[in-house]
């Protein structure tokens, strides 16, 4: 009797509860709302899936299958590897690839060090200065030197054709100080003083007490700056536009779609390239999907710390 009283207790437990008191801004759901609801995200959702979807299965399609459909391919007709085989065995790719992954981590590196101290500093009420350098933070978000000014100062100092010219111009961003710091503003007082009289020093209150307990807008902001790396292109048109074994994996792109380079063993003669080895669509799909592939591989572990991560950091303080 009492394990069927615990089993009836346990499915109504897990049972949603369909008859719960509403909150007072929660409507009442109807059928035309919910259907048109579903209709809007089934919309959205079909607007990124289509064209994932052309580009990655243009990247498998044969030369032939290329040719009948006119360009991008809609219909599974004819499957091969050749254009990612090519694109990795021959070196302009596998040179960006490793070119963007240094610069990636490079940068976000050196533009997390950066982020988390100045924020830090400026999330202390008693450090020298705080409130004058947060204003010129400010400032620099609404006014900027410009373009030319910019590409002056960097070649300047000797940075054309130069990697630390694809870091050091956008190491860092005033946004994402800003977010740290409304974060670092709201950490626990007590825990604060407490290593202070435990006579830690501010580096290690930093690193012991306040990263520990802002991992998740650490994260994101880290995010934030690694896409922003991977994604980067046009401070490569500024620097080393000439310089193709510097360039980055955006930047090829960019020469593959855009300007209709081409690799050996690829024709490029229009929608007839049925003898070509690989069309000159089908590579530069396969690139569009090797640029993709490290977000669509790294959001997903991301996406729990969006919410806890920027949304709080921006509410704060």
């Amino acid at each position: 009797m009492s394990q069927t009283l615990t089993q009836t207790h346990t499915a109504s437990a897990l049972r949603p509860d369909r008859h719960r008191r509403r909150a007072v801004w929660e409507e009442k759901p109807t059928v035309a709302g919910q259907t048109l609801k579903g209709g809007v995200l089934l919309l959205v959702l079909a607007a990124v899936l289509v064209p994932l979807y052309i580009v990655v299965l243009t990247s498998f399609s044969t030369p032939g299958a290329i040719n009948r459909a006119g360009g991008l391919v809609l219909w599974p007709d004819g499957f091969t590897l050749g254009a990612y085989r090519q694109m990795l065995t021959d070196g302009p790719v596998t040179r960006a690839v490793l070119v963007s992954l240094c610069i990636t981590v490079i940068g976000t590196v050196l533009s997390m060090v950066v982020s988390v101290m100045c924020a830090y500093g400026l999330s202390r009420s008693r450090s020298l200065g705080h409130r004058s350098i947060l204003m010129v933070l400010i400032v620099t978000m609404f006014v900027s030197g410009g373009l030319i000014p910019t590409y002056l100062v960097v070649t300047g100092l000797g940075g054309y054709g130069q990697y630390w010219a694809l870091i050091l111009p956008s190491a860092v961003s005033v946004f994402n100080i800003l977010v740290l710091r409304s974060f670092y503003s709201g950490t626990a007082a007590d825990l604060i003083d407490a290593a202070r009289m435990d006579g830690c020093s501010e580096w290690r209150i930093l690193w012991s007490v306040v990263l520990p307990t802002s991992r998740a807008v650490t994260a994101v902001v880290a995010l934030f700056y690694a896409v922003g790396y991977w994604n980067a292109f046009f401070n490569v048109m500024l620097y080393m536009p000439t310089d193709s074994a510097k360039w980055p994996l955006q930047y090829v792109l960019l020469q593959y779609v855009n300007y209709g380079l081409t690799m050996p063993g690829s024709v490029n003669n229009g929608f007839g390239g049925i003898h070509a080895q690989t069309a000159p669509q089908s590579l530069q799909m396969a690139v569009v999907v090797l640029t993709l592939i490290p977000i669509l591989l790294v959001y997903p572990f991301m996406q729990k710390h969006f919410k806890t991560g920027v949304l709080t950091g921006a509410i704060k303080g």
